[in-house]
């Protein structure tokens, strides 16, 4: 199988006023093309900071080990390229949904398809973005709430939202972090339903929970403790 992303003793502090607080000593991992990955631990074990380093939304230390995709080390990435690899290569579902409560469904999950679009671009490619747009939300389950607002939703149906949005782009790796944390029993099993399917069609997914029954969906479990993956 090929490797898409790798983790190399990586290392991550961060400083609270005048002490330092280590969050990762030794995390090493690494996630095949089209593989489903569980990333569990106990509370403040490093399992989201580490998700976010993979991620590309925060950096390592400077005498960590390396980040790589596709062989390619992240610390390499100029910021255009990093902008690339969050924006595309890269999908994003969070646990409180970041939807935006002005917007439509519709617009929410276009959003990440408008980065970078010139408003000319944008008026030639509207109409196609907004088929396509409207097409993943019906995979999604959501094609009658188009013109609601997140206001409008129930919590399954939000996050629903928020894996549209992280698809848009097509990316080649989904990250999602404890995904189902705020949802009742069923509707988080429906939510995992939907991201297996879409893992099952050949997207690879990290995955961030502390629950053992979510975290049996996956292929394979990552477990932090002490700042270090076991192995």
């Amino acid at each position: 199988m090929t490797m898409l992303l790798a983790a190399e003793h990586v290392k991550k502090t961060y400083r609270l006023g005048k002490v330092a607080v280590p969050v990762l000593r030794d995390a090493s991992m690494t996630v095949a093309e089209g593989e489903w990955v569980s990333i569990v631990g106990s509370s403040g074990s490093g399992k989201s900071t580490l998700l976010h380093l993979l991620g590309g939304l925060d950096r390592p230390d400077a005498d960590s080990g390396p980040i790589r995709f596709n062989g390619a080390d992240l610390r390499a990435f100029g910021p255009a390229r990093q902008n690339h690899y969050r924006n595309r290569d890269v999908g994003f579902v969070f646990q409180f949904y970041h939807l935006l409560p002005e917007l439509t469904v519709l617009e929410n999950a276009m959003l990440p398809a408008l980065v970078g679009l010139s408003r000319l671009r944008w008026l030639g490619e509207r109409s196609a973005l907004r088929d396509r747009t409207a097409e993943l939300l019906k995979t999604c389950g959501l094609s009658h709430r188009l013109g609601h607002r997140p206001a409008e939703l129930s919590g399954g149906e939000r996050q629903r939202v928020a894996i549209a949005r992280a698809l848009i782009n097509e990316p080649k790796v989904l990250l999602a972090d404890e995904p189902t944390g705020n949802l009742d029993v069923r509707t988080g099993s429906g939510i995992l339903d939907l991201l297996a399917e879409r893992q099952a069609a050949g997207l690879t997914l990290v995955m961030v929970t502390h629950d053992e029954s979510v975290a049996a969906r996956a292929h394979r479990r990552v477990r932090i403790a002490d700042g270090a993956v076991e192995h």
